[in-house]
């Protein structure tokens, strides 16, 4: 469970380290009134905040070992953002991914200085290795989306927008994996605005979660799995979606796809296909918004091939 104090305190821990993104304002017949871009972040992604603020937080309280530095399974944004945090703070990192895991990515991972361990042929096993290493050399572990720093670390651009947006917020829609940025984003507005939790339907963590009154875990498919390609919702997540009234909606594959040309032909914004889930929402009418309500879209990755937006 996070609240919006571990949001505040995350924000001053990671103030000057990560950048402070730009809110922008959607034309007058746009869907949206505002568009968070997330997406210009380090690493391309809104991972980078919740990187820094885990790293800063176990330096510390004395848990860093800078001679064994951090652990993350991740061949994609997660592992990347960790990576980067880790050279940025001066420790190293080991990045834990499956055997199947794009050249591309592991090659990025390495230009950002870390350790890559291929091994298993999917994330579980990875994980498991990450773990393992993590026991035997007493590396800090980073998690992908669910542990309370991680969190609070996305959450910080939710502090962002209420400050930049003179006027108020009435809602925020933002894309759901494991559900670390959803649950960073509703503590950060709690009480102020309410969060739309968008899912594709290859891999709806909280629907499955609010249908079992649990998180469990659903197969995963469809073209945004690369990002939003999570088992199960986190336990964060779930705790503070509960707590806080988030609204879940469900897009298709073929959503995703239109929302993110979309944002490229009306405002030359290329994302990921699972960061555009938060506009897919609105463009597919999953989620309609009342006469006057003042909407913010968070624009979250950008780590994407653009050559198919032309």
């Amino acid at each position: 469970m996070i609240t919006r104090a571990d949001v505040e305190a995350a924000a001053r821990r990671t103030a000057g380290r990560v950048r402070r993104t730009p809110l922008l304002q959607g034309d007058p017949d746009a869907p949206a009134g505002w568009f968070k871009l997330e997406y210009l972040q380090h690493t391309g992604t809104f991972k980078a905040r919740g990187a820094v603020n885990r790293i800063l937080g176990a330096q510390e309280r004395g848990e860093l070992d800078p001679r064994v530095g951090v652990v993350v399974a991740s061949g994609g944004n997660a592992g990347m953002a960790n990576a980067w945090a880790a050279a940025a703070l001066g420790v190293p990192a080991t990045v834990f991914v499956p055997t199947t895991a794009p050249a591309v990515k592991v090659a990025r991972l390495r230009g950002y200085g870390a350790t890559v361990v291929q091994t298993g042929s999917e994330y579980a096993l990875a994980y498991a290795a990450a773990v393992e290493r993590t026991a035997e050399t007493g590396a800090v572990y980073c998690h992908a989306y669910d542990q309370p720093e991680i969190a609070a670390g996305a959450g910080t651009l939710g502090l962002e927008l209420l400050e930049d947006l003179d006027g108020g917020v009435d809602t925020v829609l933002v894309a759901v994996g494991g559900g670390g940025l959803m649950a960073g984003v509703a503590s950060a507005v709690e009480g102020v605005a309410r969060v739309v939790a968008v899912e594709p339907v290859g891999a709806p963590t909280l629907h499955a979660a609010v249908q079992a009154g649990a998180p469990v875990d659903v197969p995963v498919s469809g073209i945004a799995a690369d990002s939003l390609g999570a088992r199960r919702i986190g336990d964060i997540g779930w705790s503070v979606a509960g707590r806080t009234g988030v609204l879940p909606v469900l897009v298709e594959d073929d959503d995703l796809v239109a929302a993110r040309h979309r944002l490229w032909a009306d405002h030359r914004i290329a994302v990921e296909h699972g960061a555009a889930a938060a506009f897919a929402a609105l463009t597919a009418g999953a989620y309609v918004p009342e006469p006057g309500e003042r909407v913010v879209v968070v624009l979250c990755g950008a780590n994407t091939d653009p050559s198919d937006l032309t």
